[in-house]
């Protein structure tokens, strides 16, 4: 995850919440995660409850399991209690089982961040893939609703592919967390905003003009390129990743549940694989060439 520190004068569990929600998009920054939050409460607010019960959940589970205090802070435990909590929210329809349900997500998704760090983390990062199990077998109780017919405009497209990282389809909520992407780390914001387009291009080069125009080719590119768009990395590196993620959305969609960050996750562990392969096998010319 990128980390860059920041002063404020919020409590540490406000601080926390608030990185989790930028976590989202593998940036720690409070003020990106508010902007987050804050798309939320305009565009979603019927959201906004989930999103925090499942962030919450993940932070005080993490605290009562003792987990390293810094990334508590740097809200590695709370991200993914944050989408589950959306799309928990947006799948089921509202009962007095849904807040425990959300708190019993979002606690279990921190224990599976927390034993993926753990357990050989670092070539496979754990990314989004707690969200993506618990997302799947949350859809097997219930599907999101059909999205309506939009409009064909190319910006507004290109703002939903953002949005659509938090399940969130309103242009205004894509705007306000392009807006967050940019005090966290303008390069990145760059190339999310370049991928999401990419992911609209493709889509309609595919024929598939409401996925398009809806962002739904945008949102898995958009985190690819976040992923692999530190300052100084090759741009090739982005572009592939981006690449990646879009050759294996048509894959996930032939599952009987939708793919949610799926593609983004395994283009990503494709790429630490490949570099692991390649770095290991430049080492093993390099011993020979030295034997």
């Amino acid at each position: 995850m990128y980390t860059k520190n920041f002063v404020n004068p919020c409590p540490d569990w406000a601080t926390a919440l608030l990185n989790g929600f930028s976590q989202v998009l593998l940036l720690r920054n409070p003020l990106c995660g508010l902007c987050c939050l804050l798309a939320m409460l305009l565009t979603a607010p019927t959201l906004v409850g989930g999103a925090l019960l499942g962030a919450l959940a993940g932070l005080l589970t993490a605290q009562r399991r003792g987990y390293e205090r810094s990334d508590r802070q740097a809200g590695l435990y709370c991200y993914n209690g944050v989408l589950i909590g959306v799309l928990i929210s947006v799948v089921l329809p509202w009962s007095a089982i849904l807040p425990p349900l959300i708190i019993a997500a979002g606690g279990l998704s921190s224990i599976i961040t927390h034993q993926w760090r753990k357990r050989g983390g670092k070539l496979l990062i754990a990314y989004t893939a707690p969200f993506v199990l618990l997302g799947w077998a949350t859809l097997l109780f219930g599907s999101p609703s059909a999205h309506g017919y939009v409009e064909a405009e190319p910006l507004q497209a290109l703002a939903r592919g953002v949005g659509q990282i938090f399940l969130l389809d309103q242009p205004l909520a894509g705007l306000l967390i392009i807006i967050g992407m940019l005090v966290a780390n303008p390069y990145a914001a760059m190339w999310a905003v370049i991928a999401s387009a990419i992911g609209g291009a493709v889509a309609l080069l595919a024929g598939e003009a409401q996925a398009a125009w809806l962002g739904l080719y945008g949102f898995n590119a958009a985190l690819a390129a976040l992923a692999f768009s530190r300052q100084g990395e090759k741009p090739w590196v982005t572009l592939l990743a981006i690449a990646l993620a879009l050759l294996l959305q048509p894959l996930f969609n032939l599952l009987p549940v939708a793919a949610l960050t799926a593609p983004f996750v395994l283009a990503c562990w494709l790429m630490h694989l490949g570099e692991h392969l390649a770095r290991h096998s430049q080492k093993g010319n390099d011993a020979r060439l030295h034997s």
